[in-house]
């Protein structure tokens, strides 16, 4: 039996191609590249994607997101509801880990509540959606902070204190600056008690189209049923729902 090729690409296929791998690459070779055709197809379609602002600059200087395709995007990442795209994720996530979960955004120095949905356990968590708390004090926030500069976390802390919220807080600038470190290295970050007596958590970094972290999901339980770091067990999956809700927001992760 003869083999069975797959039908070559139509005008429209190739003209996505084009776009992204121009969204993608500056350089008029890499974008051939990436695109996978041939030259005189690919400057013809540069050139059309140009006149129509989709994209802007030229094979020398280089190519970029024309205004057009910038102002496209920004309407439609500006009418994205993360409440209503990240609902799904999050009944999964607590239907996998049978855990709370939830979603947080970053509010200046805060992080406040947008999304709980609660476990099966008879248990509940004090928290709820719009209540706000500090940055350092919670798997969400620092999960947050792990991407800022250090600039960035020295001003935090001189503005905020660092106040404790129990006993095991960080409180102290060095320490902070060391779970931060962790924080990057892992990809994760835990509440082990800092914000509420008995309560555990692992949280992950939810970012945006810009790839700043504007968000954090948590998987939260209680110590007597997570003790010491055992919720660290479940950093996996948090990662996981994270990233996905990142893409939702236009993240390249």
């Amino acid at each position: 039996m003869a083999e069975r090729h797959a039908p070559a690409a139509g005008a429209s296929q190739k003209t996505l191609r084009v776009l992204e791998a121009a969204l993608l690459n500056e350089r008029f070779t890499d974008i051939v590249e990436e695109a996978g055709l041939p030259k005189s197809t690919v400057h013809r379609i540069l050139a059309s994607l140009v006149a129509e602002g989709f994209v802007s600059g030229d094979a020398e200087s280089g190519y970029r997101p024309g205004a057009r395709f910038m102002t496209l995007a920004g309407r439609a990442l500006s009418g994205l509801d993360i409440s209503e795209l990240a609902q799904p994720i999050v009944d999964r996530l607590v239907a996998e880990v049978d855990c709370t979960v939830h979603v947080g955004v970053v509010s200046g120095d805060e992080m406040v509540y947008i999304i709980r949905t609660d476990s099966s356990k008879p248990y509940r968590m004090r928290s709820r959606v719009g209540l706000a708390i500090p940055m350092h004090s919670t798997g969400m926030g620092k999960a947050a902070m792990a991407s800022w500069t250090d600039e960035a976390v020295v001003a935090y802390a001189e503005r905020t204190g660092l106040p404790a919220r129990t006993d095991a807080t960080l409180t102290d600038i060095d320490a902070l600056r060391a779970v931060l470190a962790e924080v990057r290295r892992n990809g994760y970050s835990l509440d082990l008690g800092e914000n509420e007596v008995g309560t555990v958590c692992v949280a992950a970094p939810i970012r945006d189209h810009t790839g700043r972290v504007s968000h954090g999901l948590s998987i939260s339980s209680i110590a007597l049923e997570h003790p010491g770091r055992s919720i660290e067990e479940l950093a996996p999956y948090a990662i996981e729902a994270a990233t996905e809700i990142s893409r939702l927001l236009g993240a390249a992760v």
